[in-house]
C-alpha cells in the first residue's frame, strides 16, 4: 500500500503565503526589530548579478597581474550583520580598508568585523572582540593617492594588486571551525544563503517557487580564505568539513592562516622604503565575521546562530528560491548528493515537482535513521533507554510493513561507516532522530518532503537552537524531546545547559517515540 493512501495530508490545500509567514515567525520569533541597515539601489549592484555567467578558461582571471592603474571605490553589495559583501575591498598590514569620498553610507564597523578572537561570553572578551582601525578602517580617495600611487608616471599606476575573482573571507577563529554544526550547517550554509540571495532579484513569486530551474545561478566562488585558522583549525575530527567543501566546491582555492599572514606581511609598509607601501584589491569578497554576527538582533538575541542573520535578510528581501523548502540550497545540497552516489528516488525525483504545486511530494519510502552516539564517551542514551528505543520503533516499522507501508528503520553510528553511506542515508531519510550533536547535521541533506522531520533528543531541561533553526529554515517539522514528553514551534523551551546535559545517562521512552513518528507520519501532529 501506497503511504501517500494512509496519510490525510493528500487533500490539504494550505496556502503558500501563510507557510512563508509561519516559518518567518517560527525563525525569529517576537516583533521584527532587526532592519538592514544598508538598503542599496545602485545599478551597478544590479549589474553584477545580470552579467555574471560562466567565463572561459582565457578570462581575465588567468595570466600574471599588474599594478592597478585606478583605484575604484569601496561599494556594499548586501549587508547583514556579520555578513558583508564588498565590491572593490582592500587591504594593507592586515587592515581592511573601505576607499570612498564618505562613510556615512556604510554599516558600522562593528556590525561587520572583529579582531577574529577567540570567543567566550565574559565582559572582558566580549569587549576585546570590539574592532580597532587596525581591522578596518576608511581612506579618503586622496589618502589612498597619497598611500599607493607611484609618484612620475604618465599612466598612473598604484602599488596595488588585485585578486582577481570572488573570494569568501571568514574572519572566525577556529574555535568554531573545527566542527561539522558550525562549519557546515551554520557557516557555509549562511555563506551560500547570502551569496546566493545577495546575486537574485526579489521575487516574491520565487521565493514561493519549488521550480529550482526557475532561479538565476549566482556568480562562482573562486577562493575561500580562513584568516585565523591553519588547515586542522577547519577540519573537524570525521572529516566531513573538508568533506562537504570538496564536494560541493570542488573549483574552489583554500588559503589558510600562512597565506593571509603572507598576503599581511607583503602590504607591511616600512617608513624607510616608498615601495613598501603596496595593497591587495579584492573586486569582489563576502566578509563573514561571526563576533559582528552576533551583535544583531536575530543572532544575539533570538537564535544564536549566525547563519540565521544571513537567511533572515535575504528571506525578507524575497531573495531565497522556494524558501519553505530550502531550493537556494539545492546545488550544494545535490552537489554532495552526486558525489557520494546518492541514487534514491526520493531525492532525486522530488526535484521535478511542478512551479505551482502547493504542497510538496510525500516521499515513495519513508526512511526513519536513528543516529547512534552510544558508541561515544559523552550526550548519550543511557543503554537501557536506548535498547528500548531500537526495539520500539522496529516493532512499530514492523507492524505498519505489514499493513503495506514501505517504511524503513536505520540505526547507525557514524563511527563505524563511510561518509559517502552517511550521505546516501541522509538522502533516503523521512525521520532523522538522534541526541543532540554533530551527527544530526546531515538533516541538510535529507530530500525536502511534506514528511521530512528531525527529532532531537535531550537531558529534560536542555535545549539549544543549533537543529531547530536549521530544520526550519530547510522546511522541515522539528521536535525537541524531555524523556517522554515533545514540544514543537511555536512552544519553545528557553535554551539551558543544565546538569547532565553533556552526560551518558540521558533518559528517553521508547513507546513514546515511537508514537511520535506514527502520529507524525500519519498526518496527527
Amino acid at each position: 500500500m501506497n503511504l501517500e493512501v494512509k496519510t490525510p495530508f493528500s487533500n490539504v490545500t494550505t496556502s503558500k503565503s501563510s507557510r512563508i509567514q509561519k516559518l518567518s515567525k517560527y525563525l525569529r520569533p517576537g516583533t521584527p526589530s532587526h532592519k538592514p541597515s544598508l538598503r542599496h539601489e545602485n545599478p551597478s549592484t544590479v549589474l553584477i548579478s545580470e552579467k555574471a555567467e560562466p567565463k572561459t578558461e582565457h578570462d581575465s582571471l588567468a595570466g600574471p597581474s599588474e599594478p592597478m592603474t585606478s583605484l575604484p571605490h569601496t561599494s556594499v553589495i548586501a549587508h547583514a550583520p556579520g555578513w558583508t559583501l564588498f565590491k572593490n575591498l582592500y587591504m594593507a598590514g592586515g587592515t581592511l580598508l573601505i576607499v570612498s569620498p564618505s562613510n556615512t553610507s556604510f554599516p558600522k564597523i562593528r556590525m561587520m568585523t572583529s579582531p577574529g578572537y577567540h570567543a567566550e561570553n565574559t565582559p572582558e572578551n566580549i569587549a576585546l572582540r570590539e574592532p580597532t582601525t587596525e581591522n578596518m578602517d576608511f581612506l579618503t580617495p586622496e589618502q589612498a593617492d597619497q598611500r599607493w600611487k607611484i609618484p612620475n608616471t604618465g599612466s598612473t599606476p598604484y602599488r596595488v594588486w588585485s585578486i582577481k575573482g570572488n573570494s569568501i573571507l571568514f574572519n572566525d577563529p577556529r574555535q568554531f571551525l573545527h566542527h561539522y554544526y558550525h562549519f557546515v550547517a551554520e557557516l557555509l550554509f549562511g555563506t551560500w544563503a547570502f551569496w546566493y540571495g545577495a546575486f537574485t532579484k526579489p521575487s516574491s513569486e520565487l521565493s514561493l517557487s519549488l521550480a529550482y530551474s526557475d532561479a538565476p545561478f549566482p556568480p562562482p566562488i573562486h577562493r575561500m580564505i580562513f584568516a585565523h585558522s591553519d588547515a586542522d583549525g577547519w577540519h573537524d575530527d570525521p572529516g566531513f568539513d573538508s568533506y562537504f567543501l570538496r564536494a560541493a566546491f570542488p573549483h574552489i582555492a583554500v588559503e589558510n592562516q600562512r597565506a593571509w599572514a603572507d598576503r599581511i606581511s607583503s602590504t607591511t609598509a616600512r617608513s624607510s622604503d616608498p615601495a613598501s607601501h603596496r595593497a591587495w584589491h579584492f573586486p569582489v569578497v563576502l566578509l563573514a565575521d561571526r563576533s559582528a554576527a552576533f551583535r544583531g538582533a536575530v543572532c544575539g538575541s533570538h537564535t544564536q546562530r549566525t547563519a540565521a542573520e544571513a537567511w533572515q535578510y535575504m528571506f525578507t528581501q524575497k531573495k531565497l528560491i522556494g524558501v519553505h523548502a530550502a531550493r537556494w540550497w539545492d546545488p550544494l545540497r545535490e552537489a554532495v548528493w552526486k558525489f557520494a552516489g546518492v541514487d534514491g528516488a526520493d531525492a532525486l525525483n522530488w526535484m521535478k515537482q511542478s512551479v505551482f504545486q502547493e504542497l510538496l511530494p510525500l516521499p515513495q519510502k519513508v526512511g526513519i535513521t536513528y543516529i547512534s552516539r552510544q558508541s561515544g564517551n559523552r550526550r548519550k542514551l543511557v543503554q537501557e533507554a536506548h535498547d528500548n528505543l531500537v526495539i520500539s520503533i522496529s516493532e512499530l516499522v514492523t507492524r505498519r510493513r505489514l499493513k503495506g507501508n514501505e517504511w524503513v528503520f536505520r540505526v547507525i553510528d557514524a563511527e563505524k561507516i563511510s561518509r559517502d553511506e552517511q550521505i546516501r542515508i541522509a538522502a533516503e531519510t523521512t525521520i532523522m532522530l538522534g541526541v543532540h550533536g554533530n551527527g544530526l547535521t546531515h538533516l541538510v541533506f535529507m530530500p525536502p518532503t511534506r514528511l521530512s522531520t528531525v527529532i532531537e533528543i535531550f537531558y529534560p531541561g536542555g535545549f539549544a537552537h543549533d537543529y531547530q533553526w536549521t530544520a526550519t529554515a530547510m522546511g522541515m517539522k522539528y521536535f525537541n524531546v524531555w524523556n517522554d514528553s515533545y514540544s514543537a514551534l511555536p512552544d519553545e523551551p528557553p535554551v539551558d545547559y543544565p546538569p547532565g546535559f553533556q552526560e551518558a545517562s540521558i533518559p528517553v521512552h521508547g513507546l513514546s517515540i515511537a508514537k511520535l513518528i506514527e502520529d507524525r507520519l500519519d498526518g496527527k501532529i
